[in-house]
């Protein structure tokens, strides 16, 4: 998470911040010991009058934060005085029931499945804002289906494409990312629970009956064995979250250039207060976009964080393991604050049409060279057509006049291409090939996921 509060806002969400809060992080834990008693209890390993009082005390609201912080410290994680408190708590309401707290568990697997538990609920958040997120850019798609904007490669001038096209390209990005998270959560919502060595030998026979009854509670999945050292699931999750954000960020990347003043062609949303100078009235900052790409710089490193701390030792793990305490909930908090803002952004997002026509005819028709190049080279050869009109080109930048009106006084051109046929070759929206196609199929992925997402 962000480590001051002032920025907390940018670069996180109200959401995430409260998923992520000390409260919160302590309450899944306890949540985890609540269901642990009553799980053992069933199984006939602690007394059935001992769950009241330690589900009682599984508030977090009756855990004192600042001495588990400070304890934290010197215990080397956070369960081992959670679990002193805890016991202490029970005992003030059942000395018998606090001999039976954190009853054959160890202090990875509550903060795991803690951790597991906080990872359902932001990825909940994060899963809902996506989709509202799709349902946007599916309907800028649509309206702008048929936009001309020119398309730029290596930051130039390119060919004539499809604002529908450019926002279908961002959608289509986000489809595949609603997929990775609903696979990802198969994997990831799994019970942790093996002891100290990752066997249960501390239950005895009961180990597994135990850990159903418990992944049954927490309402995760039971996985075929502890995962102490095999942190694939964790890592996952940290590189879908990753691989979300990276697509945010090229998002706005592309509103960021196309928001530049000799562009003009999008724009944040207008709003009081919202990307303004403190010295130049006139700015109109991308703020939003700042935000998102700023996440999007940060979240690659914490990432690799995630995937190095994978090599383990042994049973439990020194160091690596523990790298991901704070790296994850940050990675999560970027992740949901870049979305949160680009959600913002094109939910407003001004458009500018005619600004996107107008910049397709800077060069003079130069842009539209290929679709000359094609309709001449099958009468001439493609070979002979690319030189002649490449000739063509050099002619209208040095003398300044639309290539048109070069190539219509050549009279190689003439012979082999009437005035409506050389005319036609310089209409942008003759020249988007397959875009509104291309456009249809990502709107028909998207309503096709709706349409799962609602069946299930």
């Amino acid at each position: 998470m962000t480590a001051s509060s002032l920025t907390a806002a940018m670069f996180s969400t109200a959401g995430m911040q409260q998923v992520f809060s000390d409260q919160n992080t302590v309450q899944c834990m306890l949540d985890f010991e609540a269901a642990l008693a009553a799980a053992e209890a069933r199984a006939e390993i602690i007394p059935q009058q001992a769950v009241a009082a330690i589900a009682a005390s599984c508030n977090a609201a009756c855990i004192d934060l600042q001495a588990l912080a400070e304890s934290a410290g010197q215990a080397g994680n956070l369960a081992i005085p959670l679990v002193k408190q805890l016991t202490a708590q029970v005992a003030l309401v059942d000395a018998e029931a606090a001999r039976f707290v954190h009853w054959g568990a160890t202090s990875q697997d509550v903060i795991d499945t803690g951790m597991v538990l906080q990872l359902r609920q932001a990825l909940d958040i994060i899963s809902m804002e996506l989709a509202e997120l799709a349902d946007t850019l599916a309907l800028l798609a649509l309206r702008n289906r048929a936009t001309p904007i020119m398309g730029r490669t290596w930051m130039q001038h390119a060919l004539p494409v499809t604002f529908g096209l450019k926002a279908a390209g961002w959608l289509d990005a986000l489809l595949r990312h609603q997929e990775r998270i609903a696979q990802l959560r198969v994997r990831l919502f799994v019970l942790q629970f093996g002891g100290a060595a990752g066997t249960l030998a501390s239950l005895g026979k009961r180990g597994l009956t135990v850990a159903t009854a418990l992944a049954k509670s927490l309402d995760l999945t039971l996985p075929a064995m502890p995962w102490h050292t095999q942190r694939d699931r964790i890592a996952e999750t940290a590189t879908v979250l990753g691989l979300l954000t990276g697509s945010l960020g090229k998002i706005a990347r592309d509103i960021a250039l196309h928001s530049q003043t000799e562009v003009a062609e999008l724009a944040e949303p207008l709003m009081q207060g919202r990307g303004g100078s403190s010295t130049m009235p006139h700015k109109r900052n991308p703020i939003g976009c700042a935000a998102a790409l700023t996440a999007a710089l940060r979240v690659p490193a914490l990432v690799s964080t995630m995937l190095s701390g994978m090599v383990q030792e042994q049973e439990r793990a020194l160091g690596g393991w523990q790298a991901e305490w704070d790296t994850l909930p940050e990675i999560a908090c970027l992740c949901g604050a870049a979305l949160s803002q680009m959600r913002q952004v094109l939910g407003g997002l001004s458009v500018d049409i005619e600004r996107m026509r107008a910049n397709i005819d800077l060069t003079n028709g130069l842009v539209m060279a290929e679709a000359v190049s094609l309709a001449l080279g099958e009468h001439i050869g493609r070979l002979d057509a690319h030189k002649l009109v490449e000739q063509a080109c050099q002619q209208a930048l040095s003398s300044r006049q639309p290539l048109l009106q070069v190539l219509m006084t050549n009279q190689t051109v003439r012979d082999k291409l009437s005035v409506s046929q050389l005319e036609q070759c310089f209409d942008p929206l003759a020249y988007t090939g397959e875009s509104g196609a291309f456009v249809d199929r990502v709107l028909a992925d998207h309503q096709q996921r709706k349409s799962h997402s609602y069946q299930e």
